[in-house]
């Protein structure tokens, strides 16, 4: 017997607090650590060590952002393609990600 996939048929506000819950932890964890490496830098460094640290932190979000901009838009292409069996496209959508990634690596590290 094979199992649905509840997308199609569970109610939508009980799909979104599913979906959403693990999403809400991650970001609280995320805020808790940074506020904690703060404190520890704070007494460890000085001020100094917390203002280097709050300037790193939205170019590493920036980064992160235009990572996850790449791979999750290409990973559904590739999975659409993929789907409708043109195997040469989701290839070359894979070496398209990979190659966009490289170079905005190499862009952004010359920043």
């Amino acid at each position: 017997m094979t199992e649905q996939n509840p997308m199609g048929y569970k109610p939508i506000p009980k799909l979104l607090l599913t979906l959403t819950i693990p999403a809400i932890i991650a970001n609280l964890t995320n805020a808790l650590y940074n506020i904690i490496d703060q404190i520890f830098i704070g007494q460890g460094i000085g001020y100094l060590g917390n203002a280097a640290t709050n300037i790193a932190f939205p170019l590493s979000t920036i980064c992160l952002a235009i990572a996850l901009l790449i791979g999750l838009g290409s990973s559904a292409t590739f999975s659409l393609e993929l789907g409708k069996g043109n195997i040469e496209t989701s290839r070359k959508t894979v070496g398209t990600a990979a190659s966009t990634i490289l170079v905005t690596g190499v862009l952004l590290q010359s920043l």
